[in-house]
C-alpha cells in the first residue's frame, strides 16, 4: 500500500504558531494528503487554516483538551483513508523538510507500527524538550540519546509521532478523561501492552517548547518528580498520575511518587504544595474527579 499520510493536529489560541506549523507541514518533501485540524480556542483560527487548501478545519465550541482534540482529529484523519497519521500540536514544528520522509523510511525499514522523532527545545538544538532515562539517570542531552540511535518501545507521544492508522483499532484513541497531561503516558502503556512495534529514532526531529524546569530532583540524580508550572497543569498532572497508577496497578510509580513528592515539598517547607498534590493525586487514585472542564473545580 502507498504511504499516504494525514495529519491530526490540535490548536488553542496560537494563530502565529499554527501558521508556522501548517507552512512547515506543507513544505515536507513527503506529501501530506490532508491536515485534520481541531480548534478548541476562544478565538477561531479559521482564517489561518483556510490559507491551506488541504486543511480540514473542525471547530469545537467545547474545550476538549489535548486528549479530546487529538481523538477527534485522529478519527477525521482515519476517515480520510490514510495509512499513516502524523500527530502535531500547534506549537510544534518539523525540524526540516525531510522529517516526514525520514519517519516513513525508518518505520518501513524497521517494520514499525509507530515511530517518534526526537523532540528538541526551540532555539536549543542540543537539548531535548522531554527527558529520557538512560542507565537509571534522567537526561535531556541530545548527544547522549543520539549515541543509541534507536530507542525501542520508548517515545514521547504525541508530538511528531507517526502512527499507522490501524493501530488505533488495536489500542483505542487518546483517553479524553485525562484532558491534558498523562494522556500520552496512558497511550504509550497501551501500545506496550498490545505489543505494538514502536520506538524513537534519532534521525528525525521536531521542536516543541521544553519542560526542563519541571523536572525536580530529590534524593540525588536517580530520583525526580515533575512539578508543572501553574495550578491548572499541576492539578491535571497529579490527578492523572494517580489515576494511571490505579488503572495499571503501577506499584513502583506509587512508591516513587509518594516518596518523591513528600521529599520535595517537605524539604522546601511547602505545605500548601503538598496539600494540593495530595488532593489531586488521591482523586486520581480513587478514580474520582473526572467531569467537564467547567465542573472540575481544580
Amino acid at each position: 500500500m502507498p504511504s499516504s499520510v494525514a495529519v491530526a493536529a490540535v490548536t488553542f489560541d496560537r494563530p502565529g504558531e499554527l501558521a508556522v506549523l501548517l507552512n512547515a507541514i506543507n513544505s515536507q518533501t513527503a506529501p501530506v494528503e490532508s491536515i485534520c485540524l481541531v480548534d478548541s480556542g476562544t478565538i477561531p483560527a479559521r482564517d489561518v487554516a483556510e490559507s491551506h487548501k488541504n486543511v480540514d478545519y473542525i471547530r469545537s465550541e467545547a474545550n476538549l483538551g489535548g486528549a479530546g482534540g487529538f481523538s477527534l482529529a485522529v478519527l477525521k484523519a482515519m476517515a480520510s483513508g490514510a495509512r499513516w497519521i502524523w500527530m502535531m500540536d500547534d506549537d510544534a514544528e518539523p525540524g526540516d523538510p525531510e522529517c516526514l520522509a525520514t519517519l516513513i523510511q525508518e518505520a518501513e525499514s524497521r517494520d514499525l507500527e509507530a515511530v517518534v522523532p526526537l523532540v528538541l527545545a526551540p532555539g536549543e538544538p542540543d537539548w531535548l524538550s522531554f527527558f529520557f532515562r538512560l542507565d537509571g539517570k534522567v537526561t535531556h542531552s541530545r548527544a547522549e540519546v543520539e549515541k543509541i540511535g534507536f530507542l525501542p518501545n520508548n517515545g514521547h507521544f504525541f508530538n511528531g509521532a507517526l502512527i499507522r492508522s490501524d493501530v488505533f483499532f488495536k489500542v483505542g484513541l487518546p483517553d479524553i478523561r485525562l484532558f491534558i497531561r498523562g494522556d500520552e503516558v496512558d497511550f504509550t502503556i497501551r501500545l506496550r501492552k498490545a505489543g505494538i512495534r514502536f520506538g524513537t529514532v534519532t534521525t528525525a526531529s521536531i521542536t516543541h517548547p521544553h519542560a526542563l524546569s519541571e523536572t525536580q530532583h530529590v534524593f540525588g540524580p536517580r530520583w525526580h518528580v515533575i512539578v508543572p508550572e501553574g495550578a491548572f497543569k499541576r492539578y491535571y498532572y497529579y490527578r492523572n498520575r494517580g489515576y494511571l497508577i490505579r488503572r495499571y496497578f503501577r506499584v513502583k510509580s506509587l512508591v516513587a511518587d509518594v516518596g518523591g513528592y513528600l521529599g520535595y515539598f517537605l524539604s522546601r517547607g511547602d505545605l500548601r504544595g503538598l496539600r494540593d498534590w495530595f488532593r489531586a493525586f488521591s482523586l486520581g487514585l480513587r478514580g474520582k474527579g473526572f467531569a467537564r472542564l467547567e465542573d472540575q473545580n481544580f
